[in-house]
């Protein structure tokens, strides 16, 4: 396998696209059980946690990680973003705000519905977004 020159946003609609490879997943941490946790992203997705890893249920996390067979993703580093963030469906208003990714990357101003619609964003327009070896 060639080496991978991007590491894609994903939510959990889109796990099965990237089997063996790495991705960024955000979302609410809704379950921990020892070196696992479930994370809410558009869909429940199952993390096997490193030793690193200190989540705390109830808040968002960023995992960057590698999808396995069974659409789980091994983390291979994660940050915990804190309990303040608003989940609007922002994918239905017809002005985004200007600068979505600078908002999704500030822990003040989390929102998990512009995360979702940046992600739908970056897999219509791969070409952009994506790079495949």
């Amino acid at each position: 396998m060639a080496e991978q020159l991007s590491t894609p946003r994903i939510t959990a609609p889109y796990l099965d696209n990237f089997v063996g490879r790495h991705v960024l997943l955000m979302g609410k941490v809704t379950q921990l059980r020892g070196d696992e946790a479930t994370i809410d992203s558009d869909g429940a997705v199952t993390v096997s946690l490193n030793r690193d890893a200190h989540l705390a249920n109830g808040n968002v996390a960023q995992v960057i990680g590698k999808v396995n067979p069974d659409l789980s993703i091994k983390v291979l580093s994660c940050k915990d973003l804190g309990p303040n963030v608003a989940r609007s469906d922002s994918r239905s208003e017809a002005n985004p705000p200007h600068d979505a990714l600078a908002l999704i990357d500030t822990p003040s101003s989390l929102d998990l519905g512009l995360y979702a619609s940046v992600v739908e964003v970056t897999h219509q327009h791969k070409s952009i977004f994506v790079s495949e070896s």
